[in-house]
């Protein structure tokens, strides 16, 4: 009878671990490219990359410069939205309605909302 030593992958732990890591370094340079101005809120809403799709809309608002939290609430309440909704939880309607607010707030001067 032959011996065969079979090696096991990493643990599942480790794997979710280095998982979820690299889902968080994805969205700390989203969030940095959209802080900078590199990449807009909008276009992220309209076609979130895979590491974002359980982002929650209000932290991808707060990304943003001069966005707060109060202005993130207020702006979602318009739109009866939470800000703890995530990104891939948003049906196409909201997506387009949530984008096509920010590209208007972007051409306006900026106002209390």
């Amino acid at each position: 009878m032959s011996e065969t030593a079979t090696l096991s992958p990493a643990p599942q732990r480790l794997r979710a671990l280095e998982r979820a890591n690299a889902v968080r370094l994805a969205r700390a340079e989203l969030k940095r490219r959209i802080a900078e101005g590199d990449a807009s809120a909008a276009e992220v809403i309209l076609e979130p990359p895979a590491e974002a799709l359980s982002w929650a809309i209000g932290e991808l608002l707060m990304s943003q410069r001069r966005w707060g939290t109060t202005r993130c609430r207020k702006f979602l309440a318009r739109y009866h939205i939470t800000e703890t909704k995530v990104l891939g939880a948003l049906t196409d309607r909201q997506r387009r309605l949530l984008a096509d607010e920010l590209e208007s707030c972007a051409v306006r001067p900026l106002a209390l909302v």
